[in-house]
């Protein structure tokens, strides 16, 4: 069955004040999506279309581990975005009438918005997210780094450290803006190594060094660049049906060009979450629903505005009990 958002959101309207929002690296776990293909034909058949499109059993990697295998970012986004859009495919096997007036996606998560929003389809989606895992890793190999997550900080003075810490060869910035007192900053070794004291200085709550390698979000995803901008050159991208809240600008993108420039640049650039959050709640979005595995945006998402809901769609109890506002 080839997935096509046209026919899915048809009959959306913009009255309902609703977004869906997919997650991106970090939401994995062994066994994602594996009871929601038992449950549903519709979800099995896309896992059944990444494995014969990838030439590999993704879903052997996804359902059944082992976990190092998972995480490797070749595996983790291309993993992550078939759950994605199996969820998206479930719902428009039940006909559930959920009306998104936007749909965002963190980091690897846009191109899961991307293809509810029409512009890409499942194969052309796929073929992307796999090409960036492995580019990413590629980078992280070239320039060895990480992450780290600064809690109880709030964004202006973490850049502050950050760029108090960074030299002109050794960068530390600003990776995700994920929420009121979580950030998320991005670097080689030696630069994380001087801002962690700096921000304890400052008053950081916590620091938390993440367990990844790859200097995400940074100007060291650069050398990926050129390969992964010819990639996107050479897809087959359409204009979006529904508004897609870019990671870069915190706004709303739907014409070629610019899905194309915001796909050029988001690995090197921050993602904006935060603002994006803003937005669409300033557009009147009172509904969130997180197309996944797991419910990490959810929790993101209550701490931006706590008079919103924000619920999550992965598995199928979720589903059962789901009901439409």
């Amino acid at each position: 069955m080839k997935f096509t958002a046209r026919i899915f959101f048809a009959t959306l309207m913009d009255d309902k004040k609703s977004a869906f929002v997919f997650p991106g690296q970090g939401s994995q776990s062994v066994g994602m999506g594996h009871a929601l293909a038992k449950a549903f034909p519709a979800a099995r058949e896309i896992f059944e279309q990444a494995d014969d499109l990838l030439g590999f059993p993704l879903s052997n990697i996804a359902w059944q581990g082992p976990e190092d295998c998972l995480n490797d970012t070749i595996n983790t986004q291309p993993a992550l975005f078939t759950h994605s859009i199996a969820v998206l495919q479930v719902l428009r096997s039940l006909s559930l009438e959920l009306v998104p007036s936007f749909v965002a996606g963190h980091s690897m998560g846009e191109l899961s918005a991307l293809v509810a929003a029409g512009a890409l389809t499942f194969s052309e989606g796929l073929k992307l997210v796999r090409i960036r895992g492995e580019l990413m890793k590629h980078a992280a190999e070239t320039s060895p780094g990480g992450m780290a997550a600064v809690l109880g900080l709030d964004v202006s003075t973490i850049e502050q450290a950050c760029a108090s810490a960074s030299s002109a060869t050794e960068i530390v910035q600003v990776a995700n803006d994920n929420c009121p007192g979580q950030v998320v900053i991005s670097g080689v070794n030696p630069a994380l190594d001087r801002v962690f004291p700096m921000l304890e200085q400052a008053g950081a709550i916590r620091i938390i060094r993440l367990a990844v390698s790859i200097p995400a979000h940074s100007p060291y995803m650069a050398s990926s660049l050129q390969d992964f901008n010819q990639s996107i050159a050479s897809a087959s991208i359409r204009e979006a049906y529904i508004p897609v809240i870019s990671n870069i600008s915190a706004l709303p993108i739907m014409d070629l060009n610019e899905i194309r420039a915001d796909l050029q640049n988001q690995l090197t650039h921050r993602v904006r979450w935060t603002e994006s959050i803003h937005f669409m709640t300033s557009k009147g979005v009172t509904e969130f629903i997180e197309i996944g595995n797991g419910s990490v945006l959810s929790g993101l998402i209550k701490r931006i505005d706590r008079n919103v809901i924000a619920t999550h769609l992965g598995a199928p109890e979720d589903f059962q009990r789901y009901q439409p506002r």
